[in-house]
This record gives C-alpha cells, sequence and structure tokens, in this order.
C-alpha cells in the first residue's frame, strides 16, 4: 500500500510544470524524496534558485494537487538552495550597462529565414506608438538589416559631447542603432566569438540610448554568442520567439525558447510570423505553410501565442523602401496586428513572473 501510495504521488507530481517551461518539476529534480506511511505521504522538495517567490509558488502547486487525494493527509516541505554560479553563469548581469532603460526585449529565432528582423522592427515601432519610450537595437551582427528597412542606409552615427558615446538615430519615433550604421554595407563580419561579444556590449554600453521604456534587441539566428552575451551582461525582461508554422522552424524555435529558459530568461511568447497569404484582390486566406504550427507549439511548450501575422508584399515592400507597414499604413490589417502584439508583449513583460535558475 505504501509504495503504491509513493507511486501516485509521484505521477501527479509529473503533472506539475512551469509557465514558458516544458519538463516538470520531477524531470527538473526539484523534489527531493517522496515518503508515505499508513494514508500520509511527505513531500520534500529542493529548489535552487535566487527567488524565494517562486520556490513557495511550486510548493503551493504541490500542496493543492496533493489535497486532491481523498483521504490522503498531506505535508510538502520545502529548501530553497542558492544556484552555483559556474562558466558562463557566472559571470554578473549589469543594469548599470544601460541606466535609463526600463526593460530589455529580445527577439530571436532558432532559425533564418522567418522574418524575425521585420517582426522587431515594426513590434518596436508598434511599441512606439502605444506611447512609449522605445529603442531598437540590431545585434545581428553578421547580418545587420535594420538600415535599410528603416530607411537609414549609409548614414553615419555621431559622437556625443563627450566624444565615447555614439548617438542613436532617431526614426519613426524610436532611437536605432546598429552595426551596419559603422561597417560598409558590402563588408562580410568575418568575427570570432570574443570580436562578436565585445561589438555586442559597446553597442549597449556606448550609445546615448537616455530614458526608455523598452528597448527592443534583434538578435541574429540561432543560439550562439551573441545570444549568450546579451543574456549575460543586461538583466532582460523577456523573449520573444518568431517562427513560421513550417515543422522545420518550429523544431529550431524549440532550440531557442529552451536556451532562454536555461539561461534564466522568462519567455514572453510566440509569433507566427507568415502564417497565412490574404489575397489583396478578393481577400481570401491560403495556408501556404501548415496552420497553426506555432499556436500549438506554444500550448504543447506552456508558453503564450502572441498571436500571427499574414504574409503580405505590402511588409516585404516596406522593409526594402525604409518605410515599415506600421509607418506606412498604421491602420490597415497588419499595422493593427503588430500594434495587438505590441500590447501582449507590453502586457506580458510588466508581469511580475517568477525567475527560475535552473542547474
Amino acid at each position: 500500500m505504501t509504495e503504491e501510495l509513493e507511486s501516485r504521488v509521484w505521477d501527479l507530481l509529473k503533472q506539475i510544470g512551469f509557465r514558458g517551461m516544458s519538463r516538470d518539476i520531477v524531470s527538473f529534480g526539484f523534489v527531493d524524496s517522496v515518503k508515505a506511511s499508513g494514508s500520509s505521504v511527505d513531500v520534500r522538495l529542493k529548489i535552487r534558485t535566487q527567488d524565494q517567490k517562486a520556490a513557495e509558488k511550486v510548493r503551493e502547486d504541490v500542496t493543492a494537487k496533493l489535497g486532491g487525494l481523498e483521504g490522503i493527509d498531506s505535508t510538502v516541505g520545502l529548501e530553497v538552495v542558492a544556484p552555483l554560479e559556474t562558466g558562463q553563469s557566472a559571470i554578473a548581469r549589469d543594469s548599470s550597462l544601460i541606466p535609463g532603460v526600463e526593460r530589455v526585449i529580445a527577439v530571436a529565432s532558432g532559425k533564418g529565414g522567418v522574418g524575425k528582423s521585420t517582426v522587431a522592427v515594426n513590434l518596436a515601432l508598434a511599441l512606439g506608438r502605444l506611447d512609449l519610450r522605445v529603442g531598437l537595437l540590431d545585434a545581428d551582427i553578421y547580418g545587420p538589416s535594420l538600415p535599410m528597412m528603416l530607411g537609414l542606409s549609409g548614414k553615419k552615427p555621431q559622437v556625443g559631447e563627450g566624444g565615447n558615446m555614439l548617438r542613436p538615430f532617431d526614426q519613426y519615433g524610436i532611437k536605432v542603432m546598429s552595426l551596419g550604421f559603422i561597417l560598409d554595407v558590402d563588408t562580410p563580419v568575418i568575427w570570432r566569438g570574443p570580436m562578436v561579444m565585445k561589438a555586442i556590449v559597446q553597442l549597449l554600453g556606448d550609445v546615448e540610448w537616455g530614458e526608455l521604456d523598452y528597448l527592443v534587441v534583434d538578435l541574429p539566428p540561432g543560439t550562439g554568442d551573441a545570444q549568450l552575451t546579451l543574456t549575460q551582461k543586461v538583466p532582460l525582461s523577456g523573449a520573444v520567439i518568431v517562427t513560421t508554422p513550417q515543422d522545420v522552424a518550429l523544431v529550431d524555435a524549440r532550440k531557442g525558447l529552451a536556451m532562454f529558459q536555461k539561461v534564466n530568461v522568462p519567455v514572453l511568447g510566440i509569433i507566427e510570423n507568415m502564417s497565412s497569404f490574404v489575397c489583396p484582390e478578393c481577400g481570401t486566406v491560403t495556408d501556404i505553410f501548415k496552420k497553426g504550427g506555432g499556436e500549438r507549439t506554444a500550448k504543447e511548450l506552456d508558453c503564450n501565442y502572441l498571436g500571427s501575422i499574414p504574409l503580405d508584399p505590402a511588409i516585404a515592400a516596406g522593409g526594402d523602401s525604409g518605410v515599415p507597414i506600421t509607418v506606412a499604413d498604421p491602420d490597415g490589417l497588419h499595422g493593427k496586428l503588430f500594434r495587438a502584439l505590441a500590447e501582449r508583449v507590453r502586457d506580458a513583460s510588466s508581469e511580475d513572473r517568477p525567475q527560475l535558475s535552473i542547474q
């Protein structure tokens, strides 16, 4: 009877997960022991985190779950252990690097070709239209495209009064900085990891961002040095994952989401780009790729599905001409969709989310 009860409790605990995470507390190793005696069961939790409130939330969830066992008296003990600082996680995040910035939002993707930069640009502009002070950093070191997409090709940034800080461009109501303003457009970036990391830090700390409500950072595709540098050097308010409905893109989106979870950055949600095609002549909606892949992935990984953006030639034309769709047609279909996405990102990043440090 004792073994059977313990087995039932273990099965229940495997049903308890975390918002924005795909694994349960058992697979994370948060359950130290389960001991049953007669009709009593005692569960010991051992959680490695810097957030006491997050640990208490786990204990409350376990207590509520065990309360559903009829005729069973349960107790739940909790031990909170300070996370080990080793390797890359030992690098301190420095909020003084960008002192006037209240929140930093990373826009990422597991692979290229999903329209991540287009989403980052229009998301930043849409946030700006919510009467927020917004900056946009092009951290895509190997393929900076924001100068072209914002009509700033060929521009060179000015140096501030002190002589050691760059002034970002003010464009369409937001502040913009990119490595593309510094390098020649045809110059390939052939840098190893340390150079990439140094460039990211300089783009953050050597720019006069001023007072901002949000700094949106367009990251390069994948899970490499640029992503790790950003997560290590500044306290991120959250990350947004951009994908398309294709299975190959969704697989890589999962990897990007998992990376942010491992470095203790809350994932605000998934945006599905190029989700369908709306005919400009008749309004017929055609699913170019599989339908609903982003929403299913968000559900499976227990994170927010922020919304979808249909294909439209006007979006591509806006990026090429330097007048993004949210500027060219803010009250059109896509302008309204990006505004809705911006509102959801604003609301999600304002929530007091528990941040667990998983070792």
